[in-house]
């Protein structure tokens, strides 16, 4: 499948995306390798499954860096996975976390800093900001967590002090927060005169407690710098807590007083005073708890997006990066992991930095063969290994050793940043262009119309992104905000133009600039900034400026300077590394606003049509021309011609079938808006009226029946299934309008709201002789299926065949019609999809060469995936047997002449002399000749053919997929291929030339 043998990096030839988690884990993979491989997939795409959380589903949540899930499995059943892949030839591409960890009592790192502050070695692993604006936080770490006000939640007893193992924490629900030990103190001197009264005062066991509190007082503070100091903290801390322990065992009395003190600290319920003990005692912490509406203001550690429990690290630091590595790069050098996918990049302090030093490091894994015994700094692989590394860099560079690539998100028409070092992204920019080219452009004025008369909303797309950016920065980010202004003001106070700007003004042009940012972040590591960059800077300083004429433009002209760079000229270097540092923060912000805003907010408020909606989308570019779409490939086969390309990952909104589907709406508006008119008056009855508003509202509804249209399940389900498939309807509509913040949200759930949106869904969805919008709708919908199962295929051989690397997320080899996730990570079936498989491949060889009646048999079953299965393995066996053709063969579009020629997208792959000819088609709602029973051939696609270039000299060509001979005929004195001929017996098309094509043209 690759080259796993001498030479690195090994380019995947494909991928296969596996979530690891406790319902599926290494056994598990282990088990479906056999499978993957006969399915042609060269190497798995792994989920993170370094220890996690308990229970995650996912893997980002990251407790323990330097150790494997054991929810997912043991060293050894990840090492018989390891050597399974092996024994195929097969490599693992895993996916890494760099950016944040889970920040919750199973992190001992995170716990380290609960329980020592400043002092811990961890401190400063995290991005807290110890000395914030907020005088209260000085030296404490703010975590907002309670459910609800901390007098409340203190006063109901749901934070208990408890003593175990020697030590004091606070545990709330299952949270554990470490008590500082010497606030130990606070609890064993109090009420010690009563322990007097019971043991004499030459009582070893006492003689032993007041030792103790003795040595306790004397421990080094949290807030210690020095390192001897540090150390002997943590030495005496350690033998205290043995110490108490041991006493707490031998001795009734001592147990009695530790337990009683206990029950005392605790309070009653009823009694408000009673708590003043506990209050005391956890205002002496340096972590303060609080209600977790409050991390949106006042949090003062870097968060993942707005995910309190998920804490940034800084893995800019060395320290930092070593420890969260050390796996990573053990794994690499035993040769487990072949490849890395970087999750969220945008989030690091210097993304090109830290990929170069990643690159930097798997080499040397790659060069010792073997994890060095004291795994630190680079430097510990000796200078000739470096200097190696450096010479191979010089002679050319674009040297990359390792194959990684990185979760980058790309707007409109934005490219890669410069210069780092790895082999593209994840692939949503190619989901966005593949998805584009099914959607017809040419009907973006009636959608428009229809969405805006039936939702009676004006909005446009643009709008919609920049208030709902303000809104996560003024509510969900505003501490992040808050912050930022404070450095701001702190710069401007320093400078007699600008001291009179008040923290109010400078706050709020930065929320402006932020809202109207066009990318999702900058990267200026230097004083010297870029071209791109500054222009990014200016377009939103400009625009932001414009929109808000009641603030001073004096204001934005100082941010966008500080944002730019542009230093006074007898500035100091002091006075530049602060404006540095700053343009830094704020690079690391923008991009969790803008995905939370856009992807996470605007996506699910703007639903002209939602298969537009995804991530790294521009949903109010409905549709993209079949020369954007070549463009776009050309540019990737010369730029990034290893990149992932893919159709649906554990990330996307929707999976690649249910956009194929919503897609088709595009092609039939006026049926579109009759059917959204009538069905809307079917089910008027069904809504509930709350305060004058019927619920759901217009444009909750457009997204409703969009989204039914896209997941509706093939066939006529038993009552289990439609069951299933209801509560995951309702399950995602919620999910959707927390989303949108509209009706509803997550930090303010309106119960009535969702609770009548519930109910309409479970009215319009009854399985009942008077409904008569089920009546109407399935017939309508099973039409849509059909057309968005060849839209499927298509966009399927396309991603297979185009260039870059396909990526395939588990289960989508067949119909998969999930929504965004969790619906998307429930649990897939490989049993059933092995068996298709083997039973496919046995169907076909009965046929022979010729395979037009085993293919009829897949088209008439379509319903099943076989077909997708079909499409799939062999066009993925076949790009595994001339890989070389598909990584670096030269890519040429084709042009189709005739009637239909809007309605086929080909394209020419060629290396040396062989080339393959791949042809899909588009928009068949529009041939108006065409039926479901006769979908193929001369009675469809009558004098439409596609054009041969005259670099292609062959007369007869095989299809890959049906075994055919289709051969040249000439018209006008052009040389076409006919697609009657082409898609004579199935609707996508692999066409491999049969002679020396003549093509000599050297490869892109």
């Amino acid at each position: 499948m690759g080259d796993t043998d001498k030479s690195f990096p090994r380019i995947p030839i494909s991928t296969y995306r596996l979530q690891f988690n406790h319902t599926f884990g290494f056994n598990d993979a282990r088990g479906i390798v056999s499978y993957l491989h006969d399915l042609g997939i060269s190497d798995v795409y792994a989920s993170p499954y370094f220890k996690a959380r308990k229970g995650s589903l996912h893997g980002y949540d990251i407790v323990d860096p330097s150790a494997l899930n054991p929810e997912v499995g043991t060293e050894e059943e990840y090492s018989t996975f390891i050597r399974e892949l092996g024994k195929y030839g097969m490599g693992q591409i895993l996916d890494i976390v760099p950016n944040h960890m889970s920040c919750e009592s199973e992190n001992p790192w995170w716990m380290d800093v609960l329980e020592n502050g400043r002092s811990s070695p961890y401190a400063d692993f995290f991005d807290i900001d110890w000395n914030p604006a907020i005088k209260k936080l000085s030296g404490k770490l703010h975590i907002p967590v309670l459910g609800d006000q901390y007098g409340k939640v203190l006063e109901s007893q749901e934070l208990k002090l408890r003593f175990e193992e020697g030590a004091f924490f606070v545990c709330y629900q299952d949270i554990k927060f470490p008590i500082l030990p010497e606030t130990y103190v606070l609890l064993l001197n109090h009420h010690t005169e009563d322990l007097r009264n019971l043991v004499s005062n030459d009582n070893p066991h006492l003689t032993e407690l007041l030792s103790i509190v003795t040595a306790l007082k004397h421990l080094p503070p949290a807030a210690e710098k020095d390192e001897e100091k540090i150390g002997e903290r943590y030495r005496e801390k350690e033998i205290i807590k043995k110490r108490l322990l041991a006493l707490y065992l031998e001795s009734t009395d001592i147990r009695k007083f530790i337990d009683d003190i206990v029950d005392m600290f605790n309070g009653k319920k009823g009694d408000p005073r009673s708590f003043n003990l506990l209050d005391g005692l956890l205002a002496e912490q340096v972590w303060r708890l609080s209600h977790w509406r409050v991390a949106n203001e006042e949090i003062n550690y870097r968060r993942f997006f707005d995910v309190n429990n998920l804490a940034a690290v800084r893995t800019e630091d060395p320290a930092v990066f070593r420890e969260t590595h050390k796996l990573i790069f053990r794994l690499i050098a035993e040769k487990k992991i072949t490849g890395l996918r970087v999750d969220h990049p945008d989030g690091l302090y210097t993304p090109s930095q830290y990929l170069e030093k990643l690159q930097r490091e798997c080499f040397s894994r790659l060069v010792f063969m073997k994890p060095p015994e004291d795994d630190h700094e680079q430097s510990d692989f000796g200078p000739e290994v470096l200097r190696q590394y450096e010479r191979l860099l010089s002679s050319d560079p674009q040297y990359r050793p390792f194959y990684i690539v990185g979760e980058k998100i790309l707007t409109r028409d934005e490219k890669m940043p410069e210069g780092w070092p790895i082999f593209g992204t994840t692939g949503y920019d190619f989901l966005n262009s593949l998805n584009g080219i099914f959607v017809d452009s040419k009907n973006a004025k009636t959608f428009d119309d229809l969405y805006a008369k039936f939702t009676e909303t004006k909005n446009h797309f643009s709008d919609v992104v920049y208030e709902n950016k303000k809104l996560v920065t003024q509510v969900a980010m505003s501490g992040e905000i808050n912050t930022l202004g404070n450095y701001l003001n702190n710069i401007a106070e320093k400078n007699r133009h600008t001291r009179d700007f008040t923290l109010n003004s400078l706050t709020r042009a930065i929320t402006e600039v932020i809202a109207f940012f066009p990318v999702y972040r900058t990267y200026i590591n230097s004083w010297t900034v870029k071209d791109r960059d500054r222009q990014y800077m200016e377009t939103a300083v400009s625009k932001a400026k414009r929109k808000n004429p009641a603030i001073s433009a004096f204001i934005f002209d100082f941010l966008g300077d500080v944002l730019s760079l542009k230093f006074p000229v007898d500035f100091s270097e002091e006075d530049k590394k602060e404006w540095f540092e700053f343009v830094m923060k704020f690079q690391q912000i923008t991009a969790p606003v803008m995905a939370k805003g856009v992807e996470d907010t605007a996506f699910y408020v703007y639903n002209r049509l939602v298969s537009l909606n995804e991530v790294g989308g521009s949903p109010d570019r409905f549709g993209l021309s079949l020369e954007a779409f070549h463009g776009q490939n050309l540019d990737r086969l010369k730029f990034w011609p290893h990149a992932l390309i893919t159709a649906s990952t554990h990330d996307s909104k929707r999976s690649e079938d249910v956009r194929a589907r919503i897609n088709v709406l595009s092609e039939i508006p006026d049926k579109w808006r009759e059917c959204l008119t009538r069905w809307s008056y079917l089910n008027k009855m069904k809504k509930t009226a709350v305060e004058g508003q019927d619920i759901p509202d217009r444009n909750e509804e457009c997204l409703l029946y969009q989204t039914l249209i896209g997941a509706w399940p093939l066939g006529r389900p038993d009552e289990t299934e439609y069951d299933v498939f209801k509560k995951r309807i309702k399950e995602y509509i919620i999910k959707a309008l927390r989303e949108a913040k509209v009706n509803t949200s997550w930090i303010n759930p309106n119960a009535a709201h969702e609770d009548s949106v519930t109910s309409f869904i479970d009215a319009i969805l009854a399985i009942s002789a008077d409904n008569k919008f089920l009546e109407e709708f399935e017939p309508f919908q099973k039409t849509i299926s059909y057309f968005g199962m060849l839209n499927s295929l298509s966009q399927t051989l396309l991603k297979i065949t185009c260039p870059g690397v396909p990526d395939f997320y588990q289960g989508t080899e067949i119909w998969d019609f999930s929504l965004c996730d969790p619906d998307n990570r429930r649990p897939v079936d490989f049993n059933r999809r092995r068996t298709m498989l083997t039973s496919l491949k046995e169907s076909m060889a009965k046929h022979g060469p010729d395979l037009k009646a085993g293919l009829k048999e897949l088209i008439e079953k379509w319903e099943d995936g076989s077909v997708k299965l079909y499409v799939t393995s062999k066009a993925l066996t076949y790009r595994g047997d001339n890989h070389i053709l598909f990584m670096e063969g030269a890519y040429m579009p084709l042009t189709a002449e005739g009637e239909l020629r809007d309605q086929v997208c080909g394209f020419v792959r060629q290396r040396g002399n062989k080339a393959v000819l791949v042809v899909v088609p588009r928009f068949m709602t529009q041939i108006s000749h065409f039926t479901v029973e006769a979908p193929f051939g001369e009675k469809v696609w009558a004098k439409t053919g596609i054009l041969l270039p005259d670099e292609i000299s062959g007369n007869i060509f095989k299809n890959v997929l049906t075994g055919e001979e289709v051969k040249v005929i000439r018209r006008a004195e052009k040389r076409v291929l006919a697609l009657a001929d082409v898609f004579s017996c199935f609707p996508v098309a692999m066409l491999e030339g049969t002679m020396d094509l003549g093509f000599k043209k050297e490869p892109i």
